[in-house]
């Protein structure tokens, strides 16, 4: 089936979260996220070098907007749960996610995550990757879903391992980090048959 008939959830209700698609106008509220958390990004994102400008940043959101519709990058934006934890109700932007360098022929999938700075040490990014695991197993059909970091990043392994994603082993010099050297990636994953059933 064409990835563009398949009918994604633009919004997904974790116990805590609001798991949302980028929409415009959202520039200014993660221009707000990105800019209060680049210390701790810059070590680890390639694009967070240099805080970026509210028109930046609403780009930002309209290409990943666009690139959601298109099945090509499926990012989405996380909110505390508003109001109580009411669903449909936002709260904070406590950061980012989505479902990355999908391959429809296997499906294969990357999950992707960042968070803001203040909201660490509550295993939201971990109820993240867990919801979108279920989106990519349940809904889009994968076979593989994948977690990679730069292996000196501890706290990404951390939300892979508490995710129940398996290590898979380390890509020795795979990649250059954002200093320009280079990089062993840890790969993590859930496999159809193994750790889905």
């Amino acid at each position: 089936m064409d990835p563009l008939l398949i009918d994604v959830p633009e919004q997904i209700a974790t116990e805590r979260l609001l798991l949302r698609r980028p929409q415009p106008g959202d520039g200014a509220q993660l221009n707000a996220a990105v800019t209060q958390s680049l210390a701790e990004l810059r070590p680890w994102m390639p694009w967070a070098q240099v805080a970026p400008t509210l028109q930046d940043s609403e780009l930002n959101c309209r290409r990943m907007h666009a690139n959601f519709a298109l099945r090509e990058d499926m990012v989405f934006f996380v909110f505390e749960r508003g109001a109580g934890g009411t669903e449909g109700c936002e709260g904070a932007l406590v950061g980012s996610s989505g479902l990355h360098r999908i391959d429809w022929s296997v499906p294969r999938f990357e999950i992707g995550y960042w968070r803001r700075t203040g909201f660490e040490g509550r295993g939201l990014m971990v109820e993240v990757a867990r919801a979108l695991s279920r989106l990519a197993f349940d809904t889009l059909g994968a076979r593989r879903v994948e977690i990679r970091m730069d292996a000196r990043n501890e706290r990404s392994v951390g939300v892979a391992e508490r995710a129940g994603f398996t290590f898979e082993g380390v890509l020795r010099q795979d990649s250059v980090d954002v200093a320009g050297g280079g990089r062993d990636t840890r790969v993590y994953a859930r496999v159809r048959g193994v750790e889905e059933p």
